[in-house]
């Protein structure tokens, strides 16, 4: 018969967490965790569905199907959650910072896509079901948690969690519009927002929940949020020429586009459609991948 470890013991759904501070303080710990990560993970879905836009322009089919998509993994991602619970507090800071690296860098890797192929659909629909994946995994880990900081009716933590969880996801909506993108672009914006969550992520583990984790697990999780932060924060100083880049090209199609219809008026290039990259005509000359100015251009003249 193998032995259960101490940080193993500690570390079993139904045991009590060993916490450097009361219970009280550490379930409002793990509500502003909720809080916090709920609202990186609607900036990751916003991200996405203002790329599909900027990028393809075919805004009314890919925005359905990154919100399907997404909502669909983030059921999947409940269930298999389910066999993660033993050990919820290593795999709730594994999985935030999975979702920190991959939200973080959708982005960076789609202004690529587009740059390299001239096509995001595939890389788009795949970071939607990959960030379902881990935005679905998030909750059961979590009630894991606030259980074993001090058990409670499960209708009365499912409330907790829950009210934690919109309102969190209320203030990635209203930053991402008006905060994150004007201040840091899509790029940028991105970034920054993977960073959070990793940091957020990992401080409820490494700090609150440290009692659970044997010294090589906590230093082996310490180095992957690290590296995470690391990796996401190196990207920043590469993202402005990528950005300027893809603007550069957006600019060269809305101007080839004009040239084979010459006759075009500015309102009929605006009208909707997977193949009139509407966005062209409203994003171009923004530069909204960096800090400088988000004005628009003029429609391009015929």
């Amino acid at each position: 018969m193998i032995e259960t470890s101490e940080a193993e013991r500690a570390d079993d759904p139904r045991s009590g967490a060993t916490l450097p501070v009361s219970p009280a303080v550490g379930r409002a710990l793990v509500l502003a965790a909720v809080f916090v990560c709920a609202a990186c993970g609607l900036v990751y879905e916003l991200e996405l569905i203002a790329l599909a836009d900027y990028l393809a322009g075919d805004t009314v089919t890919l925005t359905s199907l990154v919100l399907s998509s997404m909502v669909f993994a983030m059921g999947i991602g409940s269930l298999g959650a389910k066999r993660l619970r033993q050990r919820a507090s290593v795999n709730f800071a594994l999985i935030e910072a999975l979702l920190a690296l991959v939200g973080g860098c959708s982005a960076t890797v789609l202004h690529l896509c587009f740059l390299w192929t001239g096509e995001i659909r595939p890389a788009l629909i795949l970071f939607s079901l990959t960030i379902g994946l881990l935005i679905g995994a998030e909750m059961p880990l979590l009630m894991t948690l606030i259980q074993r900081i001090r058990r409670q009716d499960a209708g009365r933590a499912v409330a907790d969690l829950s009210a934690a969880d919109y309102v969190g996801a209320l203030l990635g909506g209203l930053a991402f519009p008006f905060l994150l993108l004007p201040l840091l672009g899509h790029l940028n914006a991105a970034l920054f927002t993977g960073v959070v969550n990793a940091l957020a992520g990992g401080a409820v583990v490494l700090w609150l929940f440290r009692g659970d984790l044997g010294r090589a697990t906590l230093g082996r999780l310490t180095l992957v949020v690290l590296g995470v932060t690391a990796v996401l924060l190196c990207c920043t100083l590469a993202v402005d020429s990528l950005g300027e880049r893809a603007e550069r090209l957006l600019r060269q199609r809305a101007e080839e586009r004009v040239a084979t219809v010459p006759d075009e008026t500015p309102a009929a290039r605006g009208a909707f459609g997977p193949t009139s990259n509407i966005c062209a005509d409203q994003w171009v000359g923004s530069a909204p991948w960096s800090t400088r100015s988000t004005s628009r251009t003029p429609p391009l003249s015929s």
